[in-house]
Formats: C-alpha cells, sequence, structure tokens
C-alpha cells in the first residue's frame, strides 16, 4: 500500500475509459502506474455474467439476492498464489450501484467469495501458464474464470470483516467459522443483496446500475498493485420473474476502475479528488448543481477503496455569510450476520465547521458504522456559497487522523450573479461575466462566472446575471 499522500483532481473525461474483453493495462493516476505491474498483479478482466436467487422479506423489506461473475487477470511480473484452505488466495466482494437524479449511491453488496485453484486462460493476453490443469498459482499474464454461479455459491462467501484490504490478509478459516445463514434467508443470504425498490422500474425512470467486483489478495497489497483491483460493468433491470427482477450486463467491463468512475459518464460535472490515507486510498466524487431558487445543491460520494482505518467523518469549513440547509447522508447496511451496525452519522454545522460523523469512536464500538473498504456513502446539501476549490477532510475511524480532499465546496456567499461580491449586481458584474465568456478551463464546472455550473460562460449565464440586476 502506498503511504504518501496523494491530492488531486482527476479530470471525468480522462476516466471514462472502456476497455473490453479481451485487454487489460493499468490505467495511469486510477489504478497501476504503468502498463507493467512489479511483482503479482491481479485486475478483474472481465464481468461476464450475473445471476439472481429470488427474494426474502427482511424487517418488511423486499430484499433480492444476485452474483455476479469475475475473471481474474494477473497483469503483473511473478505468479500470483492462489492456494484455497490458506490466507494466500483472493478474497472477491461484489457490490451494485444506482446513478440516479445526478447521485451514485451503492445500493447492494455481497460477503466475499474465495478463490480456489486458478485456470490459466488467456483473457488479458499471454499466458505463461503455472502448471497444468488448475493449479494453485495463477500464471503471468493468465486468466482465470469464476462464473456468477459460482461466486454466488454460499458456501464459498465469507464475511468481510475477516479481511484487512490494506494488507490483503485475512485468516485460513472456513464456513463453520461464519456466521451462520439467518432464519428465513437461506435463499439470499451472503450474496449481492438489493431492495427491490431500488430496482423497480416504475420507481427508477432514467436510473444507470452498476456491477462492481473487486480483487483483495496479499501478494499483491504487498506490492502495492491493490489501488487497481476493482473494475465494473453497467447493467440493466429487467421483467419480475421467480420472486426478483431480472438483471442483464451490458456493453464491456470498465477494467482496474471502481466503479464511482462511471457517474461523471451520467453527470459530467461531476469532479474527482483522489485521498491516499497511509493504509489506503479514499475516491471522492463531488457534483454541485444549481437549484430553481439559484442556490446551489452538492453531492459528494466516497468510496473507500482498500483502507482498513475507515472513514469516521467527512468534514469541511464553511464561510461566514454561508448558508446550509437539507444535509442529507446515506449508506449501505451490511447483512447476513457482518457484525457492523448501520446508525446513521450525525449530520452538524458548528464553529464553522460542516461535518458528517459516525456515532460511536472504534474505542467506543469496534462495529461502529464506518466507512470500510470496498463501500461507498453519500453526503449532500444545499448552499446560498458559489461552488469553488477548497478543502475538505476524512476523519479516520481506526487510527486517529484524517486524510484531506482537494474538492468544490461553497467558498462565496454573495448574492447569485454579484460576482464582485459588493452586494450589487451591475455593469462591473456584466464586465467580469464577458471577460470570462467561453468555455471554463479544462471543461470543469464550478468556475468563475459559470453561474450555472455548467462548464461553459454563455448567454445562460448572462440571463442569470440579469436577473438578478441591481
Amino acid at each position: 500500500m502506498k503511504i504518501q499522500l496523494l491530492l488531486g483532481t482527476l479530470a471525468s473525461a480522462g476516466l471514462a475509459l472502456g476497455i473490453g474483453q479481451v485487454t487489460a493495462t493499468a490505467v495511469p493516476g486510477d489504478g497501476g502506474t504503468s502498463e507493467t505491474q512489479a511483482g503479482p498483479d491481479v485486475i478483474v478482466g472481465a464481468i461476464p455474467g450475473v445471476t439472481k436467487y429470488g427474494a426474502a422479506i427482511v424487517n418488511g423489506a423486499n430484499i433480492m439476492a444476485y452474483a455476479f461473475g469475475s475473471t481474474s487477470c494477473n497483469i503483473g511480473t511473478q505468479q500470483l498464489d492462489w492456494y484455497s484452505g490458506t490466507s494466500n488466495h483472493p478474497v472477491i466482494p461484489q457490490n451494485a450501484y444506482r446513478i440516479k437524479n445526478g447521485r451514485i449511491e451503492q445500493i447492494g453488496l455481497s460477503w466475499m467469495k474465495h478463490g480456489f485453484c486458478a485456470l490459466q486462460q488467456t483473457l488479458c493476453g499471454t499466458c505463461v501458464p503455472a502448471g497444468s490443469g488448475c493449479p494453485s498459482l495463477l500464471g503471468i499474464g493468465c486468466s482465470d474464470p469464476y462464473d456468477s454461479n459460482l461466486n454466488g455459491s454460499q458456501t464459498d462467501l465469507g464475511p468481510r470483516y475477516e479481511a484487512n484490504a490494506t494488507t490483503g490478509y485475512f485468516p485460513p478459516t472456513g464456513s463453520t467459522s461464519w456466521p451462520s445463514i439467518p432464519s428465513g434467508q437461506g435463499t439470499i443470504a451472503r450474496r449481492v443483496q438489493i431492495n427491490a425498490n431500488d430496482l423497480d422500474p416504475a420507481q427508477n425512470a432514467g436510473a444507470v446500475y452498476l456491477a462492481e467486483c473487486q480483487y483483495v489478495h496479499p501478494q499483491d497489497a504487498a506490492n502495492n498493485n491493490d489501488n487497481n483491483n476493482a473494475s465494473y460493468r453497467v447493467f440493466t433491470v429487467g421483467a419480475l420473474a421467480s420472486g426478483a427482477y431480472t438483471l442483464s450486463l451490458s456493453g464491456s467491463t470498465f477494467q482496474q476502475k471502481a466503479a464511482i468512475y462511471h457517474w461523471s459518464v451520467v453527470s459530467p460535472t461531476v469532479n474527482y479528488a483522489v485521498a491516499d490515507a497511509p493504509d489506503g486510498r479514499y475516491i471522492v466524487g463531488s457534483n454541485v448543481t444549481l437549484n430553481s431558487d439559484g442556490s446551489y445543491h452538492y453531492e459528494y460520494a466516497i468510496f473507500n477503496y482498500n483502507s482498513d482505518s475507515s472513514g469516521r467523518s467527512f468534514s469541511m469549513p464553511i464561510p461566514a455569510g454561508v448558508t446550509i440547509s437539507n444535509m442529507s447522508f446515506k449508506d449501505i447496511a451490511y447483512h447476513s450476520g457482518e457484525p457492523y451496525n448501520s446508525t446513521d452519522w450525525t449530520m452538524t454545522i458548528a464553529g464553522g465547521l460542516l461535518k458528517w460523523e459516525c456515532t460511536e469512536t472504534y474505542a467506543q464500538n469496534a462495529n461502529a458504522n464506518a466507512l470500510r473498504w470496498s463501500t461507498l456513502y453519500n453526503f449532500a446539501f444545499d448552499s446560498n456559497g458559489v461552488p469553488g476549490n477548497g478543502n475538505a477532510a476524512i476523519g479516520l475511524f481506526k487510527t486517529s487522523g484524517s486524510v484531506g480532499v482537494a474538492t468544490q465546496v461553497p467558498v462565496n456567499p454573495c448574492k447569485y450573479g454579484d460576482l464582485d461580491c459588493n452586494g450589487i449586481v451591475d455593469g462591473a458584474d456584466l464586465g467580469l461575466l464577458l471577460s470570462h465568456w467561453g468555455l471554463c478551463p479544462g471543461g470543469t464546472a464550478g468556475c468563475f462566472a459559470d453561474l450555472d455550473n455548467n462548464g461553459v460562460v454563455n448567454g445562460a449565464d448572462l440571463g442569470f446575471l440579469m436577473g438578478n440586476w441591481g
């Protein structure tokens, strides 16, 4: 795991690369840092299929169960251990997301599939086999397919709490030591669980859905090759049949890219920041849009890629005169006997600081609702503050300290259209707007004079300014 602090805003256009099912290269600035990774480097080369398992009622909700297939590739320079029944094989969590109304949300997660032996196939190019048949090593350049039925096999699905994604370590234990399947949940337990309301086509018109798989492996982590282990693929929701909606995968797998990066494909105004804690990576997406009353809506999604420390808070300074309203928080609930609770984080505005925070510290409750690895949480609010570049922070749960995040924050409490912030919209503001006419630098939203935050200063912004004249 890389230990340096990295703060950077990633251009969304450069992150929208969809790689097909037959090639695999590292993605600079997102996953790996070159096309040849030193040591073993396991990635998800493809998400080839989906299986559904019906539904069950849990706490009054109709919960549907699925599994996504995952084909691994070793794009590194050394063979990768694949010894079942030990701590030296990969574990594979699966996630589901929905992009709707300008927000990306995690709507489903599974336990971790435990790997057992590796076929030596060629999805990602030339394969140097580690042996014949299905040996306990994955050769250099080789791929190993797990179809969705294998990834949905309940006896091979272990709880996430056992794994440290920073080190890749998990104990060499089997299903006999794992929490038993809850009563009445034999069909859905341990698999990707999704609330039926989150899939219902009648309630989710225009929504875009994503399936994501991620590999965790101790050798991969030890060689600093664990920031490219998640890949995703779009899926669509079909008819209700046999107790659950039918899901169909669409298009190619986006290799070495976490699903959060598809948010900007659907909403081009999304910006990203990558922040590396001492023990893992967080990816922060932000999207600022204009409300009908001239205020701004701020949306943030934070994906904990592989930090065992986990997140306990998200905060940012608020300048004097900036008002905040309609704060919200959304997480994803664990299931099937995972010990983590799902108490919503508190939301406060005090002392010039806007903050969401877990209700308990690690010392108080090690199983409190922290932002753990391979999960995504949402944070949102409305504000009169004009968006600009600023700094937020992710507080850490298991360890002390926080991680800085360069992202969009409210920075200007001035009247809408009052670009020089002198209390009146007049000719001076008009001159400033005209002097910034055209595309924002880099095409990003939220630049100076871009009043509707769409990445360009044009007639629409002029109209907004004139409408607030005086």
